[in-house]
């Protein structure tokens, strides 16, 4: 059954179920293509089926666009403005080429789900905003996302946490475009709708802008376990 209670179709359940395996079979080289297959699926059809399947991972992937976004690795940019000394835009290599740092935690979403031991591997925060050069009015950062819909919000002393990234890798692979590739944030203690895909700006402002599904009650400060009425256990470290 979907959440609407309706039966989901004997094939989609067995076609979810083959692109799952193959995901096993044949690795991570066509896990892009595989990811993006299920989100589509999990789109029309929200069962939350494909988050028990081999090629999902555990995961259940939400996307508020009309379609999957997708950058390449060429097209790929991430610029830093708003109050900084020295505003830049970087490419997928750029980000590469910085210091790396690699976080091995739980991901917790407010809706119930967990995948455990999720590995992602980028730039934090703090590096970036060290290079900026933040200036002394900024108190916060807004996430815009190349998706053109979605964003999120940190303040200042959250983003320089060393458990906040800029994401490129997951467990030791590519972000894919389901996953929010080919550059995700990643707020490890929060739950993960603070984590947002698709990343394509950081602006440092004066003030916490809430960010999109704060505008429909979620809560701006989204620890695990302290926010939005659940009793979860925090995030592992």
């Amino acid at each position: 059954m979907n959440k609407d209670g309706r039966p989901v179709g004997r094939r989609v359940v067995l076609g979810v179920a083959a692109l799952g395996a193959a995901g096993v079979a044949f690795g991570a080289r066509f896990q892009n293509g595989i990811d993006s297959v299920l989100a589509t699926i999990e789109t029309k059809d929200p069962t939350g089926l494909t988050g028990l399947l081999p090629g999902g991972g555990g995961f259940q992937i939400y996307n508020v666009a009309n379609s999957l976004p997708h950058k390449s690795d060429q097209d790929y940019r991430l610029t830093v403005d708003g109050l900084v000394d020295r505003p830049a835009t970087y490419t997928l290599a750029e980000l590469q080429a910085m210091p790396q740092t690699t976080l091995v935690k739980d991901v917790q979403c407010v809706t119930g789900w967990r995948v455990p031991n999720t590995e992602f591997g980028g730039v934090l925060l703090s590096h970036l905003l060290d290079t900026a050069g933040v200036r002394p009015e900024g108190k916060a950062l807004r996430f815009t996302c190349f998706d053109g819909v979605y964003s999120e919000s940190l303040t200042l002393d959250e983003a320089r946490r060393p458990d906040m990234m800029v994401a490129h890798r997951m467990n030791s692979a590519p972000v894919t475009d389901a996953h929010g590739g080919p550059v995700r944030l990643y707020a490890a203690p929060m739950y993960f709708y603070k984590s947002a895909k698709w990343l394509s700006g950081i602006t440092v402002t004066d003030r916490v802008m809430p960010g999109y599904w704060e505008q429909y009650g979620y809560d701006v400060e989204a620890w695990v376990g302290k926010s939005n009425g659940r009793d979860d256990a925090p995030t592992s470290g």
